[in-house]
């Protein structure tokens, strides 16, 4: 087609439209560049450029002075004034909502180990959030940060439930940028700014405490519950995962639930073999509850709730035990917390007192030993008061 001059009448016209939607700020043009339409602003001195993907012509200026139009709105909406942002948050604004539900749905498939409870609670809350703020005509989040804090806004800072949801929302918008599904500036920032609480110090039942939880608890299902627990250093869920396997020395007790690691491959644990470490009584003597034998034979377990909600299950139960709230009560005056994973941090605990290598409690509580030292440290045997302890014995 033949190249349109700047003094045809049309263009004077069109530009003339444009300014008159933009009254508050006249530094807007439009050009020709290669037969296409070239935007141009010019803010605190700076020159800012951007081709558009529409011909330089009548109909093309048709097209165009719409998403021109957004651009300009775009452009001031944030307390950044980029030109490429403002650009490709129009483009974003001009898709259907349907098609960003579709996008969701799509990304259900790139987390195929998340099972149908995880999705729901973990990825939908956020993702919906999300949506919506990208739905905006007005004051739509300027890039990934903005959109990642006020997405997180409904949950408090420093808790659990926050940092799920922001961990669930990184990986949504690194694969919807990677894949050039959402522009580059929605890409999740390295660091979002956030209060951390510290973290709650979980308390080890004493196997005195131990045995008076059992003494005091009337359900024989129960009471099993806890033995298992405690002797193997299970966690709660992982009641309802016991296996009996075949072994080169005979039967051998495995636990095969495997627990999400919360990385971004969807890696879990693996099954492992479980190792017995037996409560002692008042006397020091070890109780062998035959708890593997009991297993072998069928010996059922109390109703553990839903799939991923045992450890509320036995909190259920057990916060209306009168021994129970007054273990509770000891373990705040020293600042922990007595919860179902107490019978496993048991496990830990005594596992550091009887001298077992670091590496080989990890393997036997179905960790890495990085996680275990993040968690446990605080048991492993101090060599500083050895050193101490030494330093005071007195010389004959």
């Amino acid at each position: 087609m033949p190249k349109l001059t700047q003094t045809d009448t049309w263009v004077k016209e069109y530009r003339d439209l444009l300014r008159q939607s933009m009254e508050e700020h006249h530094q807007w043009s439009v050009g020709e560049h290669n037969g296409s339409i070239r935007l141009q602003v010019k803010d605190n001195g700076k020159k800012q450029t951007r081709l558009l993907p529409f011909e330089w012509s009548k109909k093309g200026f048709s097209a165009a002075i719409p998403e021109i139009q957004q651009i300009y709105k775009r452009f001031y909406d944030g307390n950044t004034r980029q030109l490429t942002r403002a650009c490709e948050e129009v483009k974003v604004s001009g898709d259907s909502k349907v098609e960003f539900s579709d996008l969701i749905k799509e990304f259900r498939n790139f987390v195929p180990n998340a099972s149908d409870q995880t999705w729901n609670k973990s990825y939908l809350p956020v993702l919906y959030k999300a949506k919506e703020l990208l739905d905006r005509k007005k004051h739509k989040p300027v890039d990934g940060e903005d959109l990642m804090m006020k997405a997180l806004e409904q949950w408090e800072q420093g808790s659990r439930q926050r940092q799920i949801q922001r961990r669930s929302l990184n990986k949504f918008l690194n694969w919807a940028v990677l894949r050039a599904k959402l522009p580059n500036c929605y890409a999740p920032p390295a660091i979002v700014p956030e209060v951390r609480k510290p973290k709650k110090v979980g308390y080890a039942f004493s196997d005195q405490q131990i045995i008076s939880l059992i003494e005091g608890e009337t359900d024989e299902q129960w009471k099993f519950a806890y033995q298992l627990m405690a002797v193997y250093g299970l966690r709660p869920e992982e009641l309802r995962h016991l296996r009996i396997m075949e072994g080169t020395a005979g039967k051998e007790l495995w636990s095969i639930y495997r627990k999400s690691k919360g990385g971004n491959k969807g890696e879990r644990t693996e099954p492992r073999r479980l190792n017995p470490l037996f409560v002692k009584d008042i006397d020091g003597k070890p109780i062998n509850w035959k708890l593997q034998q009991r297993l072998e034979i069928g010996e059922k377990l109390p109703p553990l709730g839903q799939e991923g909600a045992a450890g509320m299950a036995i909190l259920t139960h057990i916060k209306r035990k009168s021994i129970y709230k007054q273990i509770k009560d000891e373990a705040l005056l020293i600042g922990q917390h007595a919860v179902p994973y107490s019978f496993r941090h048991r496990y830990s605990k005594e596992s550091h007192a009887n001298g077992i290598p670091i590496a080989n409690i990890a393997s036997s509580m179905g960790h890495s030993v990085e996680v275990h030292l993040d968690n446990y440290a605080r048991f492993a045997p101090d060599g500083t008061v050895d050193i101490y302890a030494k330093a005071n014995q007195v010389v004959a």
